[in-house]
């Protein structure tokens, strides 16, 4: 089963951060308040393509938009955690916490969009929350936080980007594409099965 992911990206996208990451610190930005404003605006933005879906499609392009940003953001609280002495139990919390609200926040509006089905757009949410705890399990049992792929938060980050996407420029998407929900909910079941063999597989000082 492939455990790839855009995930795998993370060490080059860091690099290249780095130095907005010095900056930040310089300037007496912490990782927490950068967690916590990259949820609000997540949460703040699906609002509102909520409040104006399925009329103002042309809002959805900022989704990928913020998609990139949010990215960025997650990068760097990360950096200022564990480069510029920033680490605490209460970051890590809000760390975990801000994730899967945000996620929740923008993928539930794409649920007003047509031809997707509020049910499977809900299942996708839900099994994307699982993914995230699947993945914390691996700190519980002595392994190491699991970000297996096939639907990993940066996969999901670049699906729901490229459709925010496409939303916004076209005036309706094929009734085919109904089956992309389906389709990531079993990629995120896959990935839920993936995070907790590789942690079992950690502790047991094998591979997966």
């Amino acid at each position: 089963m492939s455990k790839l992911s855009i995930y795998a990206l993370k060490p080059r996208f860091q690099a290249f951060l780095r130095p907005a990451a010095a900056a930040l610190a310089r300037g007496g930005v912490t990782a927490n308040q950068v967690t916590l404003a990259a949820a609000a605006v997540s949460i703040a933005l699906g609002a509102a393509l909520a409040l104006r879906a399925p009329e103002g499609r042309g809002a959805f392009l900022l989704v990928p938009l913020w998609m990139i940003v949010r990215m960025a953001m997650n990068a760097l609280d990360g950096m200022l955690a564990r480069e510029f002495g920033q680490r605490s139990r209460l970051g890590a919390c809000l760390n975990e916490l801000g994730d899967v609200l945000a996620d929740a926040a923008l993928y539930a509006p794409f649920a007003l969009i047509a031809p997707f089905a509020p049910p499977w757009v809900a299942a996708v949410i839900v099994l994307a929350v699982a993914s995230e705890l699947a993945g914390l399990l691996g700190p519980l049992i002595g392994a190491s936080r699991r970000y297996d792929g096939p639907m990993g938060k940066s996969d999901r980050a670049f699906v729901f980007g490229a459709l925010g996407l496409w939303i916004g420029v076209s005036p309706g998407l094929p009734d085919a594409l109904a089956w992309l929900m389906p389709i990531l909910a079993a990629l995120l079941a896959l990935t839920i099965v993936n995070r907790v063999r590789g942690a079992l597989a950690e502790t047991a000082g094998t591979s997966a």
